[in-house]
């Protein structure tokens, strides 16, 4: 396997008739989704999606891929390319469009809804195009056919590009059920199809490849999603993703098998729901949706309620039916279904939100202890496959943190894939498909974007870390006031601390450091403002150190008298 090594150069111009391929996120992480393409001096892009920040970054809404590289190339773009509608793959459409906001938006049916829904809210009317699988377009030199697979949101799609450098297949987010509640299933015959044509470069989902076997099918959730609507003694709350509509139908049609009635509540759901709906995603029973204030009038043990929450996530309807701060008060005999994953990083806040739940007296039947989930994404079973099926010439495993893509790397190289034709790539690695050969040829920027309320790039590293000392650590302002001729300290310097153990006399033993640091100053004549502050600032940081095991933030204001 080919790795990406940290002395990479800024990559060469790509030769002619060479194709390049550039993940700018989703590749040593699970979110940001961004490739691009480049070929004859056009650029076609493959998602752009957000990631969510951990608690390392507090204060972060969502992290964008960054778009440094293609930013004076914007105008050669000829369409972004979208494989399915969830966050992680459009999330950061927006942010793109407001650069250029005329760069054709190619996807199906749903993921263009939800997308257009979320531009709304920015206030983008994007340029759409849309496709179906099957069909082929040509987005200036690019040739793609869309292939329909099958994920956890309805409408998903695989993509072919033919180039004059060769064939590409990106899967996107995929796996192989082969009962879906929609009946469209992964087309194996495209793939197959496609692999008889000559695939040079399959790009492959990689977030399950770790999982022996095959992924359960969602119908196998049925008896056991059907067993809380029969058993539930009063009101049942289901907690899902937003956007997946075939868990949500599996709900519905289990509630509406026990005469039950349905109220969903959270914005992306209502929304979300509303447009599955509409376009036919989502087949409601009639009579069975209700609003909330239909809902108030019916027995306890004829509600269920569909809410979005089921990360943990601090502002979503089930933590804060969790914390007591929603109108929906949980109580004894209700029971709460969690119908989703646990998304790695998360768990410490489900199990918050599990445990306030518990407390309240529900019962909550979730993935660990009770078959209410089963992934998105191919298991090795399934991935394996698709090798047999599709003998490329060279595999890039995409969608994964470093474990996922070097277990799915693994995976190909056993089907016979040639070690050395497998590359395992990071995020800004530049892949060149030239002459039939992929190899890595050097880098681009591709760093952590931070979106932070209204401001797209502002908050940096260091600001975060800031940040986490505030936290952690606490600060401590220190007011001097210096006598400009002199350069002593003219009276008793002011110490105001947030977050920091003390009490008034906490700062007196630090007051001859700080006179002591001002007579150096002043011996070597030093009386730039700034130049103190900083020496103000090192000593006190020391000092706190020394005395208190504590690092805060120092912040020294001068004063001349």
């Amino acid at each position: 396997m080919s790795h990406p090594h940290p002395e990479l150069k800024a990559a060469p111009p790509l030769p002619d008739g060479g194709l390049r391929v550039v993940a700018l996120g989703g590749l040593g992480e699970i979110g940001r989704n961004m490739t691009v393409f480049e070929y004859a001096g056009k650029l076609l892009i493959v998602d752009c999606g957000v990631l969510f920040p951990e608690e390392t970054q507090p204060g972060v809404d969502v992290i964008l891929p960054d778009f440094t590289s293609i930013r004076d190339r914007l105008d050669d773009v000829v369409g972004i390319v979208l494989t399915h509608g969830h966050e992680d793959h459009i999330g950061g459409v927006p942010y793109l469009l407001r650069e250029r906001s005329d760069i054709p938006v190619v996807g199906s049916k749903l993921t263009l809804a939800f997308l257009e829904a979320k531009l709304k809210e920015h206030g983008i009317r994007p340029r759409t195009v849309r496709v179906r699988e099957g069909d082929r377009r040509k987005l200036g030199p690019f040739d793609c056919e869309f292939v329909a697979v099958n994920h956890s949101i309805p409408d998903s799609l695989a993509i072919a590009i033919r180039t004059g450098a060769g064939m590409v297949l990106h899967t996107g987010d995929f796996k192989m059920d082969q009962f879906p509640l929609d009946d469209r299933i992964t087309d194996l015959r495209a793939f197959a199809r496609l692999g008889e044509e000559g695939v040079d470069l399959f790009l492959t989902d990689s977030t399950n490849a770790e999982v022996p076997g095959f992924t359960t099918s969602e119908r196998d959730l049925n008896p056991a999603i059907e067993q809380v609507m029969r058993t539930a003694p009063r009101r049942v709350i289901v907690s899902s993703f937003a956007s997946h509509v075939h868990r949500i139908q599996q709900v519905l049609d289990a509630a509406h098998q026990h005469g039950r009635k349905v109220a969903f509540v959270g914005r992306s759901m209502v929304r979300n729901m509303g447009i599955a709906r509409e376009l036919g995603y989502l087949k409601v029973p009639s009579g069975l949706i209700v609003s909330l204030r239909e809902l108030e009038k019916l027995p306890d043990s004829k509600i269920t309620l569909v809410c979005t929450g089921s990360q943990g996530e601090p502002m979503a309807a089930l933590s804060r039916m969790a914390n007591r701060d929603h109108m929906i008060r949980i109580g004894k005999g209700d029971t709460v279904l969690l119908a989703s994953s646990l998304i790695p990083g998360n768990e410490n806040a489900i199990y918050r939100v599990i445990n306030g739940l518990t407390r309240w007296g529900a019962h909550v039947v979730h993935k660990g202890n009770a078959k209410v989930h089963v992934s998105g994404h191919a298991s090795a079973g399934e991935l394996v496959y698709c090798y047999n099926i599709v003998k490329p010439r060279h595999v890039m495993p995409v969608h994964g943190e470093w474990r996922h893509l070097r277990a799915n790397g693994d995976l190909a190289i056993r089907t016979g894939v040639d070690p050395d034709r497998v590359i395992i790539a990071e995020d800004g690695v530049v892949v060149d498909l030239v002459k039939g050969r992929a190899s890595i040829t050097g880098k681009v920027p591709a760093g952590y974007v931070y979106v932070d309320g209204m401001t797209v790039g502002g908050a940096t590293e260091a600001s975060l870390k800031d940040r986490l000392t505030l936290a952690e650590e606490g600060v401590v302002t220190v007011v001097a006031i210096v006598d400009a001729d002199t350069g002593a300290l003219a009276e008793t310097p002011d110490f105001l601390a947030r977050g920091f153990v003390h009490d008034d006399a906490t700062f007196e033993p630090v007051i001859p450091v700080i006179e002591k640091v001002l007579a150096t100053a002043a011996e070597e004549g030093v009386g730039d403002a700034h130049q103190l502050e900083q020496l103000i600032a090192r000593a006190v940081a020391s000092w706190a150190f020394r005395t208190h095991r504590r690092k805060p933030l120092i912040i020294p204001v001068i004063i001349d008298a």
